[in-house]
């Protein structure tokens, strides 16, 4: 098992422990994240929903303080991977334990993280009351992403911040953010790195809720790309700006 890593580990030492890690989280949404973490204090609570094989969780467990508590929530089925991968495959998704536990390890970061092998809405009663900050990256369909908004994210004390990864890029996660948190008064919406969209517990302004509803041309502009590439015309979405992989994220 490797060394645990010092807390506070620099971004760019982190990066380059994940970037050969599965997953979807760009250099610039990981930095976002791991500068969240590292303002938080020692005591300060983090909670993830959705872990696939360990990037962001790593992220999060080397940007935080000493002292303060990771906790990654996932049920690992082999389901919701990613783009168009839906269904339950319980082979790949204890291979995907296996590496998420391994890429932990190695990054040194394991001891640092508790892992709650559960549906996000079945893992409530395990996590902390209060929750500093709020990662939101589970199943991306309208009803699992509502659930996710709304009940984790009643957790997020006044200060407190929420980032949610496929916004204004997945339907289902798109969705459940206009009807649950652009309308409310309760979240303030900060801006966005890609489709990781950042929200502060804090009294919702006139500026930020423009500049939410100022996304929805991107979001546009994202349905197109996915809809050229179902349809093997990937090509065509460069006509759009799209460079940065498979799927617009």
């Amino acid at each position: 098992m490797s060394e645990p890593a010092p807390a506070g580990r620099s971004f760019a030492e982190t990066w380059r422990q994940v970037a050969a890690v599965d997953g979807w989280l760009s250099e610039e949404q990981a930095q976002r994240l791991y500068d969240r973490a590292a303002a938080l204090p020692p005591a300060a609570n983090i909670v993830e929903i959705g872990s696939f094989r360990g990037r962001s969780a790593i992220i999060l467990a080397s940007g935080a303080p000493a002292g303060a508590q990771v906790l990654a929530v996932d049920p690992h089925l082999g389901s919701d991977r990613g783009p168009q991968e839906i269904a339950e495959d319980r082979d790949l998704g204890e291979e995907d334990l296996r590496e998420f536990r391994a890429n932990l390890s190695r990054a040194g970061v394991l001891e640092r993280v508790r892992h709650v092998r559960r549906r996000s809405q079945e893992a409530l009663s395990e996590a902390p009351a209060s929750i500093d900050l709020l990662f939101v990256d589970g199943a991306h369909r309208y009803g699992p992403a509502r659930d996710d908004l709304l009940r984790w994210g009643a957790r997020v004390p006044p200060g407190g911040h929420m980032l949610v990864h496929d916004s204004f890029s997945s339907v289902g996660v798109t969705l459940a953010l206009l009807r649950h948190v652009t309308p409310s008064a309760g979240w303030r919406y900060t801006g966005r790195s890609g489709s990781l969209a950042e929200f502060v517990r804090a009294p919702r302004s006139t500026p930020s809720l423009i500049a939410q509803l100022g996304e929805l041309p991107w979001f546009g502009r994202n349905l197109i790309v996915k809809a050229l590439i179902v349809c093997g015309l990937g090509r065509a979405a460069r006509v759009l700006g799209h460079r940065d992989g498979p799927w617009p994220y």
